[in-house]
């Protein structure tokens, strides 16, 4: 069975905003293609930077749900950085954490060890 095409190129540049969040958000909810989803509303964002018109958040519940709920993937990890302004900071902290667990522990035992070995000892030399 031939897969159908869900946008072409010009579609997703001509069509409205409502019917783009309706045929974006069918398509997620019938086939659960995260990476098709997450690259038209990447299309979209394109297509307001060079337009006039809105497409600012679209499908913002959708995105939500596709990063705060779905299991991190390689696509997730790559696009994530598209859709910051979608998440308050301390989602987008979580978020990091569940893309990227091992960098985030190395980041922070890191850190721990700066503060263990060389911050404080040298804090110390300061008050004597």
């Amino acid at each position: 069975m031939k897969q159908e095409i869900l946008l072409n190129r010009r579609q997703l540049f001509s069509l409205t905003r409502k019917t783009l969040e309706k045929r974006i958000r069918k398509n997620y909810y019938q086939t659960g293609n995260e990476q098709d989803t997450i690259e038209f509303l990447i299309a979209l964002q394109v297509r307001e930077e060079l337009g006039e018109e809105d497409f600012s958040f679209v499908l913002e519940d959708l995105i939500r749900q596709i990063f705060l709920q779905s299991k991190p993937t390689r696509i997730l990890r790559r696009y994530y950085v598209f859709f910051k302004e979608y998440f308050v900071q301390k989602e987008w902290r979580i978020l990091s954490i569940r893309l990227f667990p091992i960098k985030t522990f190395i980041a922070e035992k890191a850190k721990q060890l700066y503060t263990q070995f060389i911050k404080t000892p040298l804090k110390g030399l300061v008050g004597s």
